[in-house]
Parts: C-alpha cells; structure tokens; sequence
C-alpha cells in the first residue's frame, strides 16, 4: 500500500495509529515487496505474519504459494484484512501474537514467520519464536535497530549481551537491511533493521545442558564491568586452568567470551554426558521369536547383531484427551531431534515391561507413576521395522509439569490426537521410526 492508499484507509476506519500498540505501517512497497522475497518461499511453506496492519506485506504472501495465517492483535485492522482479503485462502486470526500458542503450528508444513513487530514486545516475541516448542524455520522480522544490533552482536561491542549469546547458540542471525523511519507512517522516532534468523543444524550445536547455560550466561552479564571470575562460582575447578584451556583472560569480563566459549565453560560446570559409556554398559535381555529370554548381553552386540530385545513406549494423557510427545535432544545416538512418544526406552536385563515403563517416565520425565496407573494397549512383534524389538505400549493420565532429563528430552508438550494424526501424516520425518508404527497403530 502507498501512502495515500493508507491515511485513506485509517480515515475509513476512523482509526488514529496507536504507539502503544507499535502501529506504524510501511508505506514503501519496493520493501515490502523485498521483504516479503527474503522468506524464499516454496511450495509447501506455512507463513505467518505478526501483525500485518493493513496488509502491505500480506498482498505479496498472497502471490506465492504458501498457506498464509495473519495474527492482528487490533480487531478493527484484522476486520479490514477480511474485507480486503475476502476470497483469498488466508487465515486471520485477531489476537495478541505473545499470547498465540506456537503447538498449533506443528505438522503445518516448513513454518516461516515474517513481520514488523512492535518495538514494545519484540523480545517477549522472539523468545516465543525460538524457543524449543516453536517450529519455525525461518523468521524475517522488522526490529527496532538497536534491538537488531544485539541480536547480532559480537563479542567485545557493547550491544553483546546475554540475549546475544542465547540467541546465537541456537540461530544463526544476520542484519540484511537498515530501514529509516520513514518508510513508515507514522514515522517512528527510532531506525528499523530487518533481521534474519535461521535455526542451527545439528552439526553446528554444540551440546550442552540449555537452562543451566542461560542461567551463567545471565549471570556474567549480570554486572558487564567486573571480571567474570568475580561473578561466578568456580570452586569445583581451576580457572586459570579453564581460562587457558577454553582461550579467554583469566581476567575477562562476560563480553569477551563468544558464544562457543561460553557453552565450553557451561560444559566444565556440567560436563555433557557421555552416552557412548553409559550405552556400554546396560545389559539387555535377549529373546527368542517368542518374547522368552535367550540370554543377557551389552547394548552394543544387541545392536550390532539384531537380536531381538525388548522396548517400552508410554503414552501420557491430559483430562482433556491430548497425547503428552516428547522432542529427543541432540544429544541422542539414535534419532536426535526427532519427537516421540512421552517417553520410551529399553527394558533392561532381568527388568519387566512394567518395570521399565514406570522407570523411564520417571528418569526422562521426573515423575513417579504407580505402575497399576499404567494400562496396556498393545504389543509389537519384533521385526527389523522396529529394530528387532518387542515392543510392549502402555497409556496413563498425568496433568504434568515434568521435570525433562536435559540428556533425553528437549522439550515437550500436549497435542490433540487429531492434530498428530495430521501432523505425522503431513511431515513424518518429523517423527522417530517407531513412533511413526507405534502412533499408527494405537492412535488409529
């Protein structure tokens, strides 16, 4: 929309642009245009647009090929998106954006999220898009300029911060244009940048345990001038050593530590892991075609040699019917970042079904669950589909909260049975190999 287009607009809806709900509309449709080409659209895409206003960008989503949802928090702009809009497949939604639950999104498609956002809660915005139970893929925003600059800080600047180093753990962020205020109307009294934000792949994560790395991280920043060993306690081992080992001064303040030395210090403070050892060591029952024990024998030859062993998965329901899925970490050796059942695991050696099942909620989950609470659904025969395991599916109800074993699950979180259905027909690489026959089978 040009200019004209938008005071005659606002005049029709007899609408004074409000600063506290950051309405400043972009009037520049060569930007809003080239905005819109930095999402790299493709067949198959799910976009979403935070508060389009009057829908300048909106007109150039609705010329590619993506399904497209609006979320306007001001019900008379989202009634004129409807208006406007009428006929087009777009689905707009009225209501706060920091309060849009980002669940219903899974199964969608590649999830791109574009917009202006207003200044006043961009950061409560961003962290509900990059958090682990956000789906997106790519976010193509308009910031605030200073607010841009520490997103993309670097170390030893004064717009490096604790947003930056949390942010850039897990995306890759990148300025790709300056706005000046006015391209906007009402021009704001404050320069905008367009940010880009792209998820890390997994080769470029490095592990670590996330909410104890947030909590340093915060920590250091906490006072910027005074030397990071003053601010964090580092009694269970040598600073010095650290400090020459990780590569930083002894007397380096939180600034000067990028973001790779920083998850190196997190992981001094709890080291990752070691899954390959404690992999090593479990003992699995081997059985026979019939479930009956062979034998006992260490992960690994079970693996290596196919033997039939044994395996639980649990489904945890809400009151309200929705099936609790649990997304794997990365630091899993078989299916990393993959969702899955609430929570699944081998039965160990000498261990029974039921044994196992309310042992790993409670070392994946933190909850004790009585095993009379557990009801089975069925059971798979082995077969090499399901990696030559039994597989024996028990359901309870539980409400929550879990306590996540940082090693096992990233996130997690209740979805309706429906909405899994669609989700694992839709985007099944989404999904662990098992899960993908296990839910099948007992979703229906």
């Amino acid at each position: 929309m040009i200019l004209s287009e938008i005071r005659s607009a606002l005049n029709q809806l007899e609408l004074i642009p409000s600063k506290g709900l950051g309405q400043n509309f972009l009037h520049d449709q060569n930007i809003a245009r080239w905005f819109t080409q930095q999402l790299s659209i493709e067949q198959g895409d799910y976009v979403v647009e935070i508060g389009p206003g009057l829908g300048a960008i909106s007109e150039f989503l609705l010329q590619s090929e993506a399904k497209i949802t609006l979320i306007e928090r001001d019900r008379r702009l989202a009634n004129f998106l409807e208006t406007r809009f009428a006929g087009k497949d777009v689905t707009i939604i009225c209501e706060d954006a920091t309060r849009f639950d980002t669940r219903q999104l899974f199964g969608k498609g590649r999830v791109k999220v574009i917009g202006n956002l207003p200044y006043s809660v961009s950061t409560p915005l961003l962290e509900k898009f990059t958090n682990a139970l956000s789906p997106a893929c790519m976010l193509v925003l308009g910031l605030q300029r200073e607010l841009a600059d520490r997103l993309a800080a670097q170390p030893r600047t004064k717009e490096y911060g604790a947003m930056s180093v949390c942010l850039q753990r897990a995306w890759n962020i990148k300025i790709i244009k300056r706005l000046p205020s006015s391209v906007y109307y009402p021009a704001p009294k404050v320069e905008s940048a367009i940010v880009r934000l792209t998820p890390k792949t997994q080769s470029e994560l490095i592990p670590c345990e996330i909410e104890f790395f947030e909590q340093l991280v915060r920590r250091g920043f906490s006072e910027r001038r005074k030397q990071l060993r003053k601010l964090i306690d580092s009694s269970s081992f040598s600073w010095k050593d650290a400090a020459e080992r990780i590569g930083f001064s002894e007397t380096a303040r939180a600034e000067e530590l990028s973001v790779e030395q920083w998850i190196a210090l997190v992981n001094l403070y709890r080291p990752p892991p070691d899954i390959q050892a404690q992999n090593a060591s479990e003992l699995f029952d081997v059985v026979d075609e019939n479930d009956q024990v062979l034998s006992s024998e260490p992960r690994g030859t079970v693996h290596v040699n196919n033997l039939r062993h044994r395996a639980v998965h649990i489904l945890i329901f809400n009151q309200a019917g929705e099936l609790f899925l649990q997304k794997r970490t990365i630091w899993k050796d078989k299916n990393p970042g993959k969702w899955d059942s609430s929570t699944a695991g081998h039965v160990d050696a000498g261990e029974s079904y039921l044994e196992a099942a309310v042992r790993e909620i409670r070392e994946e989950l933190g909850v004790e669950i009585a095993q009379e609470t557990l009801k089975p659904v069925l059971k798979l025969p082995s077969s090499p589909e399901i990696g030559f395991e039994f597989i024996q599916i028990y359901r309870t109800v539980y409400e929550g909260p879990f306590t996540f074993a940082s090693a096992e699950v990233e996130t997690g979180a209740f979805f309706s049975l429906s909405q899994i259905r669609q989700w694992l027909r839709a985007m099944p690489d989404d999904f662990t190999p098992v899960f993908k026959i296990c839910g099948e089978k007992a979703l229906g």
